[in-house]
């Protein structure tokens, strides 16, 4: 009965890392990335994020709930799986072990950044392009960021291809092949346009 219900909680797993948490990931940096246009196009960008309906609701629902399993049953995965070399080849057992490394940083790295974002402003400062310029302003936590998006936009690519294996869209040896090259491209796409949103702060 353990595997069949294990097997479950895997998908799940794997299908929130898609939805809704990967999507947020891309909204996300979309929305950091107005910074390289400029305070004042980052303030609007933020600021009609900040302005959504019931929003408190929607992030409890859509983000920080999802976040908060994706994470405890990650942090299980981490400590208990074990690289498949019986029916992977040799780099994507090294995509699955970065893939746990960059889960365990990231539990560190996104209760750091919501501390310093989503709790600060609930205490009274406003979220903002001098909000983000202030917390990037110390060297070590620019160099913490930057390994933040490195494993946020990894964990997210080297995911949705084991997201495409596990739910059946990538079967053949072509076709994962094919997604491998596709999600390395995602990988390219998105480091960029997270790391030039980063840089824009500085």
């Amino acid at each position: 009965m353990a595997v069949p219900h294990e097997y479950g909680q895997h998908r799940l797993h794997s299908l929130l890392g898609v939805v809704p948490i990967g999507l947020f990931l891309i909204v996300h940096l979309t929305i950091n990335y107005q910074a390289t246009k400029g305070a004042d196009a980052f303030n609007q960008a933020a600021g009609l994020m900040e302005s959504l309906p019931y929003l408190f609701f929607l992030e409890t629902v859509l983000i920080y709930l999802p976040i908060l399993f994706h994470a405890i049953y990650g942090i299980y995965l981490a400590f208990t799986a074990k690289n498949n070399v019986g029916n992977y080849s040799f780099f994507r057992n090294w995509m699955f072990f970065i893939q746990r490394i960059s889960g365990l940083y990231l539990v560190i790295f996104l209760a750091w950044h919501v501390w310093e974002t989503r709790v600060a402003m609930a205490l009274g400062t406003p979220l903002n392009y001098e909000m983000m310029v202030n917390n990037l302003s110390n060297p070590g936590i620019m160099i913490f960021y930057v390994f933040g998006i490195l494993c946020a936009v990894y964990h997210f690519s080297n995911g949705l291809w084991s997201f495409c294996v596990h739910w059946g869209i990538l079967m053949s040896q072509r076709s994962q092949r094919i997604g491998t090259y596709v999600t390395a491209a995602i990988f390219v796409l998105l480091t960029y346009v997270g790391l030039r949103a980063l840089f824009a702060f500085v």
